[in-house]
């Protein structure tokens, strides 16, 4: 494989990688707004729903992403009568099963959080929901930021798994590319690299958010 055909192939794995950080960027936010929800869910002094959150979680947990990515590529077109793509299905897959992960990282960040603090914030005088914004959540947060940093990360590598639902995105482009020429010595190379660099990018833009990291700098 010449260095011009490799420059040529470029504008694929761009696209590629596209796709990769929308698949990436949408299910994240999907699955954080769904695993808030389960989180708070699983909390609640109602037992029927809190048992109900944590069997939907220890469900998804349970079961292979490729599965469920099979199954909603296989089954959303049934119920819609209509073909829904590789992309929409892979998305709908990526969200539930995040939002279980998800779901468990932030239950046990606000957990972390001794009660004791909640009761002090509301004998101020604020309402449980400020006591939450002003006093659990900034604290959860830091606790939980490591899990959720190697979520994502998690998240992003194992995007590559769309490859068996035919969706062209950075893993498929460079298979694709690789199939035609043969050359796969210079493109997992390239392949493995642009991994590398953008989960090292996605760690370190995170990262500047936790005050201890900062410190150390």
């Amino acid at each position: 494989m010449t260095l011009a055909y490799l420059a040529s192939t470029l504008p694929l794995l761009w696209d590629g990688m596209l796709t990769t950080l929308e698949l990436t960027a949408v299910s994240l936010a999907g699955g954080l707004v769904l695993g808030i929800g389960l989180a708070v869910l699983r909390l609640s002094r109602l037992k029927v729903v809190a048992l109900a959150a944590a069997s939907y979680v220890n469900l998804i947990r349970a079961l292979p992403l490729l599965l469920l990515i099979f199954w909603f590529y296989f089954l959303v077109p049934l119920f819609v009568g209509a073909p829904v793509g590789g992309f929409t299905s892979a998305l709908i897959g990526f969200v539930l099963f995040e939002a279980a992960y998800f779901a468990e990282i932030i239950r046990s960040g606000i957990q972390s959080v001794r009660r004791g603090q909640i009761m002090a914030g509301l004998g101020t005088g604020l309402t449980y929901m400020q006591t939450m914004r002003a006093i659990v959540l900034p604290q959860a947060l830091r606790n939980m930021l490591p899990a959720l940093i190697a979520q994502l990360v998690s998240l992003f590598k194992t995007t590559s798994l769309v490859y068996a639902i035919g969706v062209m995105d950075f893993f498929r482009a460079v298979s694709v590319t690789n199939n035609v020429v043969y050359a796969p010595y210079p493109l997992y190379l390239v392949l493995a690299a642009g991994y590398f660099v953008s989960c090292w990018t996605i760690t370190q833009v995170i990262r500047r958010f936790d005050p201890a990291y900062q410190l150390l700098e």
